[in-house]
């Protein structure tokens, strides 16, 4: 495998949220829109992730897996048509987790893995 890239780091959490190895991107850590709706957050998480695959020349047609971590799994049932919104018809194979954020106006979080065919 060629080298490890860390893209972008946060030395206060001692955290990574883009990583690229070999042919694999893993972003984590894209949520936006605090205290406002689901589906303002989805979306928001979605842009953070769209922004971050973009350091990297992807897109989200790229996404191969997603975690959707939520605070209330019931809003479990607003991510479908964010989804197709957003992905076109390319979708990831993901998973929902419930999570208690370190703050009350977080609701929605993704941590996702891309591919970067290598030329």
């Amino acid at each position: 495998m060629s080298e490890i890239k860390r893209i972008e780091t946060d030395e206060f959490w001692a955290d990574s949220t883009i990583i690229e190895a070999g042919d694999q991107v893993y972003v984590g850590y894209c949520m936006a829109n605090e205290g406002k709706s689901i589906e303002e957050q989805m979306h928001g998480a979605i842009d953070v992730l769209e922004s971050r695959l973009k350091r990297v020349g992807l897109t989200l047609e790229s996404v191969v897996k997603m975690d959707c971590l939520f605070k209330d799994i019931n809003d479990l049932n607003a991510l479908p048509a964010v989804l197709k919104e957003r992905f076109k018809g390319k979708y990831p194979t993901r998973k929902a987790y419930t999570s208690d954020f370190i703050r009350e106006g977080i609701r929605f979080q993704i941590d996702a893995i891309a591919y970067k065919a290598k030329d």
